[in-house]
């Protein structure tokens, strides 16, 4: 066991949330080395956004930027931080994060807890370069006019991050999940693309798993209609499967981890079927092995991210990710992810 995987499993006995705090804290200190080169079979693109390889990291890790040196010393090929509001908000009250062990998955019900705008703009100023950097963003819990507090967000973080995702699909902020219906997506995705970056940074947009193919396809209709670059299927969902054991399944929040892996599977497979090639695809949700990875870009996603899985296997996952995935891809005879991605359709 490595050192920073021993160092995953020490913070797993301590409560979630405290844990989750040191290990951002550990992130900031730790003198971690840089990532050694990523086999060029791996390298990806999505609207014009280079990674050096597949693997992202999931938002809600680092909430407010503040690890991101660390975090791109870890071999991802971007690291996506936030979600961010426009103003500083604490969040839902305590306890709001529970780590399903014999599950292998976590419930959250945090509530866009952040430092706001400005402290997270501040951090992005002085953002690492080795490594492609996403700003998740979100909308305030009391904002009546949700839509104004992405456009706030896309415009004060303009220029410092590499992409950004507009995410409108956690289920622990009141209303939010309503901006997926055709009216309300289309003045919020009208109004965004107003507000685009003008260096060009792509903009995607995340959604729930909790929806039927009628309504993915709906959203990637809504989506190409109004400029979106890309996808990102999905985020926590609220459904509980029977086969959960653990004595938190019955918590408020969004699950994720290893249980919603069949459920973010058939919403990235009907995301594929409505968009036919004309939207990049990224799949997140229950991907915990190299296995996992491959089965959601042989479904169609350019591209992947991990978080909960790292709860349980420590930082060293992605590296095993990134090694099984270059020995599949050459296994099947892909020259590229994209390739392997293109055969799903």
């Amino acid at each position: 066991m490595s050192l920073t995987d021993f160092g995953a499993w020490a913070l797993r006995q301590l409560d979630p949330e405290t844990a989750h705090r040191l290990a951002i804290r550990a992130l900031q200190v730790t003198p971690l080395p840089a990532p050694g080169a990523d086999d060029p079979i791996l390298k990806t693109r999505i609207a014009g956004l280079e990674m050096s390889n597949p693997v992202g990291l999931a938002a809600g890790l680092d909430k407010n930027g503040e690890a991101l040196e660390g975090l791109s010393r870890l071999g991802f090929g971007a690291v996506e931080c936030g979600s961010v509001t426009p103003r500083a908000q604490p969040g839902n009250p305590r306890p709001r994060l529970f780590r399903l062990s014999e599950d292998r998955a976590i419930i959250n019900r945090m509530g866009f807890n952040n430092e706001g705008l400005e402290p997270f703009a501040a951090r992005l100023a002085r953002r690492p370069k080795r490594t492609a950097i996403g700003a998740n963003l979100g909308a305030n819990k009391d904002t009546e006019d949700k839509a104004a507090d992405y456009v706030a967000g896309l415009k004060r973080l303009a220029g410092l991050a590499d992409y950004f995702t507009v995410n409108i699909s956690s289920p622990n902020t009141p209303g939010l999940r309503a901006l997926q219906g055709r009216e309300a997506l289309d003045d919020l995705l009208g109004r965004i693309h107003e507000a685009r970056p003008a260096d060009g940074a792509p903009v995607f947009l995340k959604i729930a798993p909790d929806l039927i193919g009628e309504e993915i396809g709906m959203i990637v209709e809504a989506s190409l209609a109004h400029g979106v670059d890309a996808l990102i299927v999905s985020n926590t969902t609220l459904e509980r499967p029977a086969s959960l054991r653990s004595p938190f399944a019955g918590e408020a929040g969004g699950l994720s981890g290893a249980p919603l892996k069949p459920i973010a599977l058939r919403a990235l497979q009907a995301a594929a079927e409505a968009s036919s090639g004309r939207l990049p695809l990224i799949a997140v949700g229950g991907i915990a092995d190299g296995a996992d990875a491959y089965e959601r870009i042989r479904a169609g996603a350019s591209a992947v991210q991990v978080y909960s899985a790292l709860i349980y296997e420590g930082p060293g996952l992605v590296g095993r990710i990134k090694r099984d995935l270059a020995s599949r891809l050459r296994a099947d005879g892909f020259s590229s992810v994209a390739e392997a991605a293109a055969s799903a359709r």
